[in-house]
């Protein structure tokens, strides 16, 4: 699938992965749309890029997402890549007054129900182009999870099986391809407290992975370690577990 001169909408578009993403895709003459709660942030990162624009949404937000989808319909109708890339962690551990219940559902809202919402909001204005792609960002640890991170692998395994049957539904008779990209641990300002910094591939090199993916129409875009550890997991997944909780 080729991406050049269309329009891509990504949400958490104004930093780190999203916005790496976008710089790729505006270098190879694609419009892209940032969206993103914050303004002031959205806003900086499109001046940075050529022909971009921002535009506020919290994908939290029931009204602000019908407005995202109306003006989007209205403004962009030429829309054909959803790039559905914000999302929310907490670094905790189960047990008593960890708050798993308060933190489980708000990474659920981010990282699941928000992108189901957007996407078949959007679908109508996808299936109208002549190929048109939906990506979800989801994560290593949908396939294991870090008891550190337990609720944030949950909400990226249920985004994962999402994905999954959103991509053999629109396998029959639409002109929507669904990807599923599949990072490890990166170095964003997202991942920071959970060793990003020390640990993480660079955001760019994920952006890159999805490029080639695209281009290869690799629908399950394993990226760095991701691949292994997906075999090592189909073969022995409580070893697995255990790689993804050592230390």
């Amino acid at each position: 699938m080729k991406i050049i001169n269309k329009t891509v909408l990504i949400t958490g578009g104004g930093s780190g992965i999203g916005y790496e993403v976008a710089k790729l895709l505006s270098a190879a003459g694609n419009k892209v749309i940032l969206v993103g709660r914050t303004e002031s942030k959205i806003q900086t990162a499109a001046k940075t890029l050529d022909n971009a624009v921002a535009i506020q949404c919290d994908i939290n937000d029931d009204g602000d997402v019908r407005m995202l989808i109306k003006t989007i319909s209205e403004q962009y109708p030429e829309l054909s890549v959803l790039i559905n890339n914000a999302g929310a962690a907490f670094l905790y551990e189960h047990g008593e007054n960890a708050g798993a219940f308060e933190k489980a559902t708000a990474e659920f809202a981010t990282n699941y129900f928000s992108v189901i919402r957007l996407t078949e909001g959007l679908i109508p204005v996808l299936k109208a182009q002549p190929e048109a792609a939906i990506v979800n960002v989801t994560s290593i640890a949908a396939f294991a999870p870090g008891a550190y991170l337990p609720s944030y692998a949950d909400s990226k395994a249920a985004l994962r099986s999402y994905t999954l049957s959103l991509r053999h539904t629109f396998s029959k008779d639409t002109n929507i391809k669904v990807f599923e990209l599949i990072p490890p641990l990166v170095n964003t300002e997202f991942s920071k407290e959970i060793g990003g910094k020390q640990n993480g591939m660079p955001a760019v090199e994920v952006a890159e992975a999805l490029m080639d993916g695209f281009q290869n129409e690799e629908y399950e875009i394993q990226v760095g370690q991701t691949a292994e550890f997906r075999k090592y997991y189909l073969a022995d997944p409580e070893g697995a577990l255990a790689m993804m909780n050592q230390g």
